[in-house]
């Protein structure tokens, strides 16, 4: 085996040596804080530390045990590593629709991001979490090729209600719609709404964002449009990404035309 992929094994054989080198990236530590912080037993910190100081990534001072400048790196490693791990956990069952081409952002980024997955009690859980963000807002923002109807009752009673909408949705998305008369009702108010702007993208839009205030919203559906989960997260990077999608979307967008929703004919 490769002298990096023994150590990578070593560390991921022990969650002790794992925890022992995240305790000892904040701060020196003596061996009796160790076992406190990490629950490890005292002989089985005692095997730790001695396979760390072999390694050179641990040296011991009069304050504790404290990292070497290796030691740091291969902890500070170890802790990106997990990140990726943990954020490729939580999207892992649904990165096939991911639009990747229009996610141009490090998917690191949604680490803390908040997943939704419909469940058998709550199928509609993904479209739940968005209306949820939305009631408590200022101002939303949305692109997308979709317009669910709790969605747009939602919206249509919370911008009545003094909320600032403005979105970007896909031809495809209206047509559904308007060919609803009760729905086509519902966003001929919206239209009217002081506090809402729609503009229709006369081509494909390949994703669904929503900005609440500063929090972004992606609800991810399948190939056969079924909605399979809802992220959501306050990473500035990923706020800073879809405010710059949406700006690029609506500049090629036209304003929706009021007459496409008369359903009188």
């Amino acid at each position: 085996m490769d002298r990096p992929l023994a150590d990578i094994e070593f560390l991921a054989r022990s969650e002790n040596r794992v925890a022992v080198l995240t305790e000892l990236a904040d701060s020196p530590q003596s061996r009796q804080e160790l076992g406190s912080s990490t629950g490890a037993s005292q002989p089985t910190l005692g095997r730790i530390l001695r396979d760390f100081q072999e390694r050179t990534w641990i040296v011991r001072r009069p304050e504790g045990y404290e990292l070497t400048p290796t030691g740091r790196l291969v902890a500070e490693g170890i802790a990106e590593f997990s990140a990726v791990i943990e954020t490729e956990l939580k999207l892992r069952e649904f990165v096939e629709w991911l639009p990747a081409e229009e996610l141009s952002f490090d998917l690191r980024q949604l680490q803390e991001a908040t997943v939704t997955v419909p469940t058998r009690t709550r199928p509609g859980a993904p479209v739940g979490r968005v209306i949820d963000l939305l009631q408590r807002a200022d101002d939303v923002t949305v692109l997308s090729h979709a317009f669910n109807d709790r969605m747009l009752e939602a919206v249509t009673d919370w911008v009545a209600a003094g909320g600032r909408f403005e979105g970007v949705f896909s031809a495809a998305a209206i047509e559904p719609v308007t060919d609803d008369a009760a729905l086509a009702e519902l966003l001929g108010r919206l239209v009217d709404a002081a506090g809402s702007t729609i503009r229709i993208y006369e081509g494909p839009v390949p994703l669904a964002v929503t900005v609440t205030d500063d929090v972004v919203g992606l609800l991810i559906r399948d190939d056969d449009g079924r909605l399979q989960a809802a992220l959501d997260t306050d990473n500035a990077v990923v706020a800073a990404w879809a405010r710059d999608t949406y700006e690029r979307y609506r500049a090629d967008s036209q304003p929706l035309d009021v007459d496409a929703l008369d359903t009188d004919d």
